[in-house]
């Protein structure tokens, strides 16, 4: 058995990791399960897409897709069971909506075993498509549906659900099945891209809608002196349910990674132990659980190989699985998850260990930046404010990411960067300055809170009476590693923004065909020497 990937930016010599293991630490046997599962998931699609369907088909798909995003799941029981749900779904469906016309093999294919799954999903991975250019855009397509349904999921989970997203998943993964043209390949990307920003709009409408605007405030980096939960990933809905438990149990609760932006909403900020944030960026996990000695919770992506030093405090949830870590097991209907486990765990563990002090600000969501708007119309219209560059995105293990720092120290005094996502820890720690009290990073959230700085940049065309969006003094310098971070790009695009810069390298999975039309249709370019960078985005180029 063997696998290929090539769907985060870190792919074996941005070639695709291939043989028995990727870069991400995914062995080939749980790689080619996942394909399985996105093949048979396609099976469904072909009969959901011709009529109106109940939504659990979209709420399985959504939570499927989600569990093989880059470093999410690593547990082939986990994946079996989903391949299995995935089997039961589409035998229903095609009872219930019989299709005369020939079929593909995904809406047939008849298996039961976990044999006859490894043995098949061998044949139905990425390398299936033999023609690089329709491959290249099949892959796109599919990459940016798994970013929409991790942002439908969270959504969902919150009781916010829109089935015109669920029937263009079923039209998107059915396409992949079809002969179609590289031009109307071209064409559903940039659908993917409108529905990706409608997806990203109803996340943000459940996010703000439950627990408010996201306000400016003050994180503190530093650590106390009770034992604590350290909570990682992306769910808000878990956070808040843990803080609830927790209360009055003696133990404090810290953010890592993307759970950072939870700070900054007034329903969560209100819990006198959501006491600070530890630590950086994802892929820094692995000293960083191990330092803060206490119970720890993923709850999305991004996990890393576990290591045995913290093993026996960490915990999954949601779509999150490794091998041998407790799992908490989801919410039934109208309940909270139980997070019972994991604080009485906490509560024997030692204090965190400090590894940093001070505060750091965030909360420039578009809410409170819009609010503002008129301060930075003036800053701009007087010269204080010469540009902004939205530098948002993920953060990853690569040397060469240095490049968004060295950027954000090459920026000259008189730009705003705004930022949301992981990448942000590049540089927001770094000391640089205001200009006329206006923070010079401005943090909107996480990645899942990307379409922020859209509307941002959006409301200030319009304030600033233009007709295009690029006219704006804004330039983009992107860093991607993971499927969501595709999906805010293709809904960039779809938005009207071109002159994006993106690195650290371009994905491997675009081929140079692909490339050239994303070259000259929106401007879509490399990130180089930082230096030369900023000077060339001072200049609009």
């Amino acid at each position: 058995m063997s696998m290929f990937c090539y769907q985060c930016q870190e792919n074996a010599g941005n070639q695709g990791c291939r043989f028995t293991k990727g870069v991400c630490g995914k062995p080939d046997h749980t790689s080619n399960l996942m394909d399985m599962m996105l093949w048979l998931s396609k099976g469904i699609a072909i009969y959901a897409e011709k009529q109106p369907v109940d939504a659990k088909y979209g709420r399985f798909i959504t939570e499927a897709f989600f569990a093989t995003i880059t470093n999410a799941n690593f547990d082939d029981e986990r994946l079996l069971a989903f391949i299995h749900q995935a089997m039961k779904l589409r035998h229903e469906i095609a009872a219930a909506f019989p299709i005369a016309e020939p079929l593909p093999e995904a809406a047939t294919w008849q298996g039961s075993s976990e044999a006859d799954f490894r043995n098949k999903a061998e044949e139905v991975g990425v390398l299936a498509t033999e023609n690089e250019d329709v491959r290249s855009l099949r892959e796109l397509i599919i990459y940016g549906v798994k970013g929409m349904c991790a942002y439908a999921h969270h959504a969902e989970q919150l009781g916010f659900e829109d089935p015109t997203i669920y029937a263009f998943i079923y039209k998107a993964l059915a396409s992949t099945l079809k002969d179609l043209s590289v031009d109307e390949l071209v064409a559903l990307t940039l659908e993917t891209g409108a529905v990706s920003a409608q997806t990203m709009a109803l996340l943000d409408k459940a996010n703000t809608e439950t627990y408010g605007h996201p306000e400016v405030t003050e994180v503190n980096i530093g650590v106390g002196s009770r034992p604590g939960i350290l909570v990682s990933g992306h769910d808000l809905r878990d956070l808040q349910e843990l803080l609830e438990q927790s209360k009055g149990a003696g133990i404090d609760i810290y953010t890592h990674g993307e759970m950072l932006p939870a700070h900054y909403y007034p329903e969560l900020k209100k819990y006198d132990h959501l006491v600070g944030n530890y630590g950086g960026a994802w892929f820094l996990q692995n000293t960083e659980f191990a330092s803060f000695n206490g119970a720890i919770l993923l709850t999305t992506n991004c996990l890393v190989p576990v290591k045995d030093g913290y093993k026996d405090r960490l915990f999954t949830t949601g779509v999150v699985g490794w091998p041998g870590v407790k799992h908490i097991s989801d919410r039934k209907a109208n309940a909270q998850k139980d997070f019972s486990a994991i604080i009485e765990l906490a509560k024997t563990c030692p204090p965190p260990t400090e590894i940093e002090t001070g505060k750091i600000v965030g909360g420039f969501a578009h809410n409170q930046v819009i609010a503002l708007a008129d301060k930075v119309v003036d800053a701009v219209k007087s010269g204080a404010i010469k540009r902004f560059v939205v530098m948002a995105g993920c953060d990853g293990r690569h040397k060469t990411r240095n490049y968004f720092t060295d950027v954000a120290r090459e920026l000259p005094k008189d730009t705003i960067i705004l930022t949301a996502g992981c990448a942000k820890y590049r540089y927001n720690k770094l000391q640089l300055g205001d200009i006329g009290g206006i923070p010079r990073v401005l943090d909107a959230g996480q990645c899942n809170d990307s379409y922020s700085l859209a509307v941002i940049a959006l409301k200030l065309k319009e304030v600033f009476g233009l007709d295009d969006v690029n006219d704006l003094p804004l330039s983009f310098d992107i860093a991607w590693y993971e499927q969501k971070a595709v999906t805010v790009l293709l809904a960039l695009l779809a938005l009207g923004f071109k002159n994006i810069r993106l690195g650290p390298t371009l994905p491997a999975f675009l081929s140079p065909n692909v490339v050239k039309v994303l070259v000259e249709n929106f401007d879509i370019k490399p990130t180089g020497d930082a230096a030369e960078d900023v000077a060339a985005m001072m200049k609009g180029e």
